[in-house]
């Protein structure tokens, strides 16, 4: 599908083309964190640079449709950048994800001024989709119905060297009444294992020593290929490539999550003991409703035979509040279910009605204010889990993946943040005369102290603190000095590094 709409697009010369710079804004999950570095890598592979500030000659919107606040973040950006554009001659907008799949013509109706719509099954027509819009000086909007190049395929450019995104699966086969994922990134496709052990050996050569395995439903990986033992075998097969150090992967659906997976888990040493698992609600009626193909008591038995094998297991989830029709008696259920599970942490939500889903049309949308209250509960409740959980790890000793960013107080602190094991952010001191780490070098570290949402690490002595300088910190120098352009002192050899960080995970709404 293709159509083109006029849009008020000055053409610039030739010079002008060869520096223009980008800009890409994300919203939603981490399949749109993952969808924007092949967005960024098609555009530098086209002639584009990265923007150093916050003017860019292209922004490119990368929209999830989940949620209705989607909308109206995405109007209101576009409505703030119609203005920028009248004063930059040559300026372009693109909106490219969910929404633009979802909304389609309306985007280009809403704002026409956007010189570029794009879908989730074509990110690689985006340059000639711009190229053409200038050319022409006509929008262009190009939809597909299918998806038309794995995106794995596509150019793609990191966002950090320690850590990586490997898209094993796209679309879901799934009919959650709630969700609208389905509809706009279409049924699920499986890569082959050989295809991402490749991938991932690619990355582990330049520098990243872990990998975060993605798929709308990880576990249902080798449903197109017809093997169903295919995501513990993928699992096992990464424990096999030498300098991967943590393998995770999200999200896994509870009707699926079989004990060949949680036994992969267990006995592959480079897997995390960490597992994200939406719950969505402790509800067996809600869960109906939603046409989640589990239980309560299946999810609980679950979480149970994970913590047998893995006991210190970290477990997080997802959680909608105030489902059509759901009643106190169902949200107390909910609560229920929380209070059993002991999550390390738990993204709640409060539904949201997504026009063309089953759920918007049931009888009994709740109010706001019920759905607020009941949200604050279940937050409060939640938080003191956290908080409980995370204080029993006090006096014990964690190994920290340090990251490029830091805390909200690092400045006053003069700490550095990481990565434990299970997830767990940690804040971090260095002891006075040790040498300090880079982003994705490793320190071993005891926890001091603990709040809801991170631990605290203050070695006392250098005795307490140990760094452990590795291959990823070295590609952490070596992306530095191509940046600076300098070199890069006591960096060793080889490629720069192409991989990407872990994203901050999105916070409570």
């Amino acid at each position: 599908m293709s159509l083109t709409v006029s849009s008020p697009t000055s053409s610039p010369s030739p010079s002008e083309q060869h520096h223009r710079t980008y800009q890409v804004r994300t919203f939603g999950c981490q399949m749109n964190v993952h969808d924007s570095e092949r967005i960024s890598g098609l555009l530098e592979n086209a002639g584009y640079v990265p923007a150093e500030g916050d003017e860019a000659d292209v922004v490119v919107f990368n929209t999830c449709a989940v949620r209705e606040n989607a909308d109206n973040k995405l109007y209101g950006n576009l409505g703030m950048l119609a203005h920028v554009k009248e004063t930059r001659p040559g300026m372009q907008i693109a909106v490219g994800g969910c929404l633009a799949q979802k909304d389609r013509d309306t985007i280009q109706r809403k704002a026409p001024w956007v010189d570029a719509v794009f879908g989730t099954h074509n990110i690689g027509s985006l340059p000639a989709l711009l190229d053409r819009a200038r050319h022409n000086d006509e929008a262009q909007l190009e939809i597909l119905e299918s998806l038309d190049v794995f995106p794995s395929t596509l150019p793609t450019k990191r966002d950090s060297v320690y850590a990586g995104w490997v898209s094993i699966s796209v679309g879901c086969n799934n009919t959650c009444t709630f969700c609208i994922v389905p509809s706009l990134r279409g049924k699920e496709r499986d890569r082959r294992p050989g295809e991402i052990l490749a991938e991932i050996q690619a990355l582990v050569d330049d520098g990243a020593i872990e990998v975060t395995l993605l798929g709308q439903n990880v576990n249902s990986y080798g449903v197109e290929f017809g093997d169903r033992g295919a995501f513990a075998k993928l699992l096992r097969a990464c424990g096999t490539i030498e300098g991967l150090e943590r393998v995770r992967f999200t999200s896994p659906h509870p009707a699926a999550f079989t004990q060949d997976v949680i036994d992969a888990m267990a006995e592959t040493p480079n897997v995390m003991p960490q597992l994200h698992m939406p719950l969505q609600s402790g509800s067996d009626k809600v869960l109906k409703d939603m046409r989640r193909s589990y239980r309560s008591k299946k999810f609980l038995g679950i979480l149970d035979s994970v913590r047998e094998r893995m006991p210190h297991a970290a477990i997080s989830t997802d959680i909608i509040v105030g489902f059509p029709g759901e009643t106190e008696e169902d949200f107390a259920a909910t609560l229920d279910v929380v209070e059993k599970s002991r999550f390390a942490t738990a993204f709640t939500f409060q539904y949201s009605k997504r026009p063309g889903t089953p759920a918007a049309e049931l009888p009994d949308q709740l109010p706001k204010a019920v759905v607020q209250e009941r949200f604050e509960r279940l937050t409060a409740l939640q938080d003191r889990i956290a908080a409980e959980e995370n204080a029993k790890q006090v006096g014990t000793t964690v190994e920290v993946l340090v990251t490029a960013g830091s805390g909200r107080k690092s400045e006053e602190t003069g700490r550095l943040s990481g990565r434990s094991r299970d997830q767990r952010l940690v804040h971090f001191s260095v002891p006075e005369g040790c040498e300090v780490p880079r982003p994705g070098d490793l320190v071993t570290v005891p926890v001091t102290s603990a709040a809801a949402f991170h631990l605290v690490s203050d070695p006392a002595t250098a005795a307490d603190y140990t760094l452990r300088r590795s291959r990823a910190g070295d590609a952490w120098d070596r992306s530095q000095a191509e940046s600076c352009g300098v070199p890069a002192p006591g960096a060793s050899g080889g490629k720069a590094g192409v991989s990407l960080g872990m994203p901050a995970l999105p916070p409570r709404s």
